[in-house]
């Protein structure tokens, strides 16, 4: 007999859902996830694997259970003062948001975002329990204190998750909102720094607040800026407290013993990994130059990706893409796509293609 899930006593609150996923396609030009397409230079792979082997040899016990080297290197590589204490880590920064949910949130409880923002967020919130309520921005994504603030004292959120900059728009979040943010907060406030590193580099990161500021916490991915999406690292900083709440909900071990010893290579060789930015930023500019060249209108963005309006028919501009061996976003924004911000050659790919699908009408 065959069973559908509509036949399983599943939650009521999930019925009717659909899982997080972005088309995978194998096709040449992928640049839909917001992935760094540059591979990992051939110097630190080889170094990484070398810790790889070594940890290999002990992979019959379980990992340190703190992963307590890799807080050290995270600390290490976010400055300010932060101490291993200051750090917590999961597989991508999407275990890393969960447990702060299944912390402070779940059933009876809000979490509260900016929309359009990540849309995993209400998916964590959801999966939780929690109810997700969505604020809402001005028509070019944009947020100011007083608006921020008014918003956050009507619902009175148990957990606020500001992505900065936002995804799917690239929009960079004022430091001076988050500060008013957290003061108009009564519970957790998460700033979400997946992209930080593709932001001018003269822009304050939201590490700058922890100090005094023991509901705020600052999560970062290796995803991004490391080229390290396959290898699932996320993390961030908060006070001790914080992470201690965060304890309380992990599965043990969560961290395997691999996964550990690769972060920790690569966080070794952060130069080397972070010397792709700077390109990827050339790129992210070349394609935001060049779309405003056809009639687009491509939103500022401090991320790796670009987010352009003025698409007349975004389903039929994705598919006439597809079919010429690119892969974008339709994030469900109307007249919008968005792109991601890989190597040269994709970039002038997706360019190209672009052009000779016609210009934006």
């Amino acid at each position: 007999m065959t069973v559908s899930l509509d036949d399983l006593p599943l939650r009521d609150d999930l019925r009717g859902l659909r899982p997080y996923g972005a088309p995978q396609a194998p096709l040449p030009v992928a640049l839909n996830v917001n992935e760094n397409t540059h591979p990992v230079p051939d110097a630190v792979a080889s170094d990484i694997l070398d810790d790889i082997a070594v940890a290999l040899r002990d992979v019959n016990r379980y990992p340190d259970r703190e992963f307590t080297e890799l807080r050290e290197a995270f600390a290490g590589y976010l400055g300010h003062g932060l101490e291993a204490s200051n750090i917590w880590a999961g597989n991508g920064s999407n275990e890393v948001l969960q447990h702060i949910l299944q912390a402070f949130a779940g059933p009876g409880r809000t979490v509260f975002g900016f929309a359009p923002t990540y849309s995993m967020y209400p998916l964590l919130a959801q999966g939780t329990g929690a109810r997700w309520v969505a604020g809402v921005r001005h028509p070019d994504y944009e947020l100011t204190v007083a608006e921020a603030v008014a918003q956050v004292e009507e619902h009175q959120p148990d957990v606020i998750l500001l992505c900065a900059p936002n995804n799917p728009t690239g929009t960079p979040l004022p430091i001076d909102v988050i500060e008013a943010v957290y003061e108009a907060a009564r519970g957790i406030v998460i700033v979400d720094e997946a992209y930080q590193e593709f932001a001018p580099k003269d822009s304050p990161s939201a590490l700058t607040l922890l100090e005094g500021r023991p509901r705020l916490a600052v999560s970062r991915t290796m995803s991004k800026a490391f080229a390290f999406a396959g290898a699932r690292v996320g993390y961030l900083a908060a006070d001790p407290a914080f992470i201690d709440a965060l304890r309380l909900v992990r599965l043990p071990y969560h961290l395997s013993a691999l996964t550990q010893a690769a972060a920790i290579a690569a966080l070794r060789n952060a130069p080397t990994m972070l010397a792709m930015v700077d390109e990827i930023v050339a790129q992210r500019d070349r394609i935001s130059a060049t779309l405003e060249a056809l009639g687009y209108e491509p939103h500022p963005s401090w991320s790796n990706f670009v987010l352009f309006g003025g698409v007349a028919d975004p389903a039929a501009t994705w598919q006439a893409l597809y079919d010429k061996g690119v892969l974008i976003r339709d994030v469900g924004i109307p007249g919008h796509l968005r792109v991601t911000a890989g190597t040269e050659a994709e970039t002038t790919a997706f360019l190209e293609a672009l052009a000779s699908v016609g210009s934006a009408s």
